[in-house]
């Protein structure tokens, strides 16, 4: 079994298809490695990028992909729901298959090093590759977004861990790091009220004294008219999916919102969705079987959760082969 690296690139663009595909093309048929989705939101103005296989394949490539963002994304000029700070804003590596933390951070330091050596784009190391404990969190880092990053970056206490003191002028800066898989969860509120979303948020995300390991904020969808809670949940063996929807939807009650649907941004880990069906099959009282495949996973998530625009493709596990399975 070789190992299998996982890396989630987010831009800063998701509305322009055309841009889109040029800025992804350098991912595309490449050896070593799968470009598994890129999935654009044009509230958010930012698309997730998927790839899956062997990191060390991947660094030429993202340096290739980076450099199409720097030439095609003035962020003078951009606007979305999506916090930002770079064209390209985040690139993690996530351990999937017989890869290590220290290996995928290795990788973060290295393509780190090359994004601003080649580009003067300064970077910042976070999560699991952070060299200071202000930099775990990546809100911290983001924080102020490109905007504020002009004057924040010269302050002495978020130097850039590669490059100078100084924003790219149109590109920005960029955050490359390693961290577990987490899931990046969104819940649709039926309303148009962004404070309602916002209250919601304060409910469930750590820093405002709610579940550990989440990341929670509002978002209004335009194009779907109405709002959502956008969040990571960075660890969901300790805050399970179920845990989260049910919360949300028994505080939405106080505001007489309905909560009609949730989505799945990216992929998630077989076992995360699994452990929320575990709870609903309880509940029901039905035996949960001793293995599930997952396409019947994929049915009772979107029964139970309520998940939309949700398929197998969604799952990590259904791009491996099963050697590569643990």
């Amino acid at each position: 079994m070789g190992k299998i690296i996982e890396c989630v690139p987010n831009f800063s663009e998701g509305r322009d298809s055309a841009l889109i595909e040029r800025i992804v093309e350098p991912l595309k048929n490449r050896a070593g490695f799968r470009l598994v989705s890129y999935e654009p939101d044009q509230d958010y103005n930012r698309t997730v990028v998927t790839l899956l296989g062997d990191g060390e394949a991947m660094i030429q490539p993202l340096l290739e992909f980076v450099d199409r963002a720097r030439i095609a994304i003035d962020l003078n000029h951009h606007s979305g729901q999506h916090p930002r700070m770079g064209a390209v804003d985040v690139i993690p590596f996530i351990p999937i298959a017989e890869a290590t933390v220290e290996e995928c951070v290795a990788l973060a330091e290295r393509l780190g090093a090359l994004v601003s050596q080649t580009f003067d784009i300064p970077v910042f190391l976070y999560a699991l590759a952070a060299k200071k404990p202000d930099r775990v969190a990546l809100p911290n880092i983001r924080k102020g977004e490109f905007e504020g990053m002009k004057d924040k970056i010269r302050e002495p206490e978020w130097v850039p861990d590669f490059g100078r003191p100084e924003i790219h002028p149109t590109f920005g800066t960029v955050a490359i790091g390693c961290r577990i898989p987490l899931v990046a969860y969104n819940i649709d509120l039926g309303t148009t009220d962004e404070k309602i979303a916002e209250k919601l948020s304060r409910v469930i995300r750590q820093s405002s004294g709610g579940f550990q390991h989440i990341q929670a904020g509002p978002a209004f969808l335009a194009a779907r008219g109405h709002v959502q809670v956008t969040m990571n949940i960075l660890d969901y063996r300790k805050n399970p999916v179920y845990r989260i929807w049910e919360t949300v939807q028994m505080e939405a009650k106080r505001f007489h919102v309905e909560v009609p649907s949730c989505e799945i941004v990216g992929l998630m880990p077989k076992e995360a969705l699994l452990d929320s069906l575990k709870y609903y099959f309880a509940v029901a009282g039905r035996p949960f079987p001793a293995a599930m495949p997952i396409e019947t996973a994929v049915s009772e998530g979107i029964r139970y959760l309520h998940l939309r625009d949700f398929d197998a493709a969604k799952i990590i596990e259904s791009h491996l082969k099963p050697e590569e399975i643990r």
